[in-house]
């Protein structure tokens, strides 16, 4: 008895990890990032607070997939706290094999503890859930969560239904834990483009040589562009919109002069705390990027410009929940002008890249054709980088990178990078 009276308690109404995964599940559907949210669960230990996170991507990930099953046996939409707690059990039972007594148990119980209408909807939570423990089957069937039309239409415009349906899947599988080396000494499985990889779970300041500066975290993606850039040492070299700092740690690891922008003072000191721990230096300016002068004029720029983020649903699935493309229009005029800007802050045959992680053509193969188009002296030169793979450039010379892609591997972050050359003319 005092066994299950234990079991109870633990998945039930102490359950602080289901009752953080339910808070943050809320605050997305107020419109809310996860990491906006976070707050939410502070006052839980950090593994409870870790796993919260986690239930709640999990969640996120399946949501569309478990509301196909859960629909039948409803009567009735439930209230949104009630749904959400019927999304949780069923995604722990079907998609993280929890088991279904723990997982009905701790769902009935949360019910109860919602208040008076959750405790009249506590026998309806048992029944359904004890249902939906049978349908690993039904579940397995059912193909990955869509894209909404504002995204999807656009992807599968440019590549294909196929390549959508894999995309999809891409964003289901979640991603793994990307480290970017600065020396040897990193952990993790070493992948052709020069980053390491760990399952997603890992402890970051518990690994080997975080705390000695040898690595910072960053999707193998991401670190492309600095690569494409390739700094070389004593170069001058912006990195607008540098935050969080992955980008600007890498050109100080290769020994350029950085200056790292960012609007943000609050990200910047994010910037400065990784740069302490690695042990490198840049100068941090915090500034809007189209006011920004430097003194003289730079070898390089490496633009990471502000975008839809869309190539990033595989760590932030809330992404397609909280927002419907209306900013776009907005996003690629803002991306056309700092484009323009970075152009007057190079030197004559100085090197721009041009970097956004949106899986959206607007932002990345369109703004290129379009730079092109405005600039006559500019020139777009191929992306060479180890592990580059020549299915990767587009027909226009970019690099386009799509969660799809290394699927063998765990996927990568989606991402348009363009390495363009500014004319040797004076002008």
């Amino acid at each position: 008895m005092d066994k299950a009276q234990g079991k109870t308690v633990r998945d039930g109404t102490r359950d602080g990890a289901r009752k953080g995964a339910l808070r943050l599940l809320g605050a997305v559907d107020e419109g809310a990032t996860l990491d906006e949210a976070a707050a939410l669960t502070e006052r839980l230990s950090p593994p409870d607070r870790a796993r919260a996170r986690r239930l709640a991507l999990e969640v996120l990930r399946r949501a569309d997939r478990a509301d196909l099953l859960l629909a039948p046996l409803l009567a009735r939409r439930p209230r949104p706290e009630i749904m959400r707690i019927l999304r949780l059990a069923t995604v722990e039972m079907l998609a993280l094999g929890e088991a279904p007594h723990g997982a009905v148990n701790a769902a009935v119980a949360l019910a109860r503890a919602s208040g008076p209408k959750g405790q009249a909807a506590a026998g309806m939570v048992n029944a359904v859930l004890r249902k939906i423990a049978g349908a690993a089957e039904a579940w397995a069937r059912l193909s990955p969560q869509k894209m909404p039309p504002w995204l999807r239409a656009p992807i599968v415009a440019a590549w294909g239904e196929d390549i959508a349906r894999a995309i999809e899947a891409a964003h289901e599988a979640g991603a793994a834990l990307d480290l970017t080396p600065r020396d040897a000494d990193c952990p993790g499985e070493a992948l052709p483009t020069g980053s390491h990889r760990l399952p997603a779970a890992a402890q970051i300041s518990a690994l080997p040589g975080y705390a000695e500066g040898n690595w910072w975290v960053q999707d193998a993606a991401a670190a492309l562009a600095v690569r494409v850039l390739d700094p070389q040492p004593g170069e001058a070299i912006a990195d607008l919109c540098a935050a969080p700092g992955g980008k600007t740690l890498q050109l100080a690891a290769a020994g350029a002069e950085v200056t790292a922008l960012d609007i943000s003072e609050p990200r910047l000191a994010r910037v400065a705390e990784n740069l302490a721990r690695c042990r490198l230096s840049a100068r941090l300016v915090a500034a809007d990027a189209l006011d920004w002068h430097p003194d003289q004029p730079l070898d390089a720029v490496l633009l990471d410009a502000p975008c839809s983020a869309t190539g990033t649903i595989r760590r932030h699935p809330e992404l397609p929940r909280i927002r419907d493309g209306a900013g776009l229009a907005e996003l690629t005029g803002l991306q056309a002008r700092l484009i323009d800007h970075a152009l007057t802050l190079l030197k004559p045959g100085g090197r721009l890249v041009y970097a956004t992680c949106s899986l959206l053509p607007a932002e990345g193969e369109d703004q290129l054709a379009a730079a092109l188009a405005r600039h006559p002296g500019l020139a777009i030169e191929p992306p060479r980088a180890t592990g580059i793979e020549p299915g990767w450039i587009t027909p226009g010379g970019g690099l386009r990178l799509r969660p799809d892609l290394w699927p063998e591997r765990g996927g990568m972050d989606g991402f348009f990078i363009a390495r363009l050359r500014k004319s040797a003319e004076r002008t």
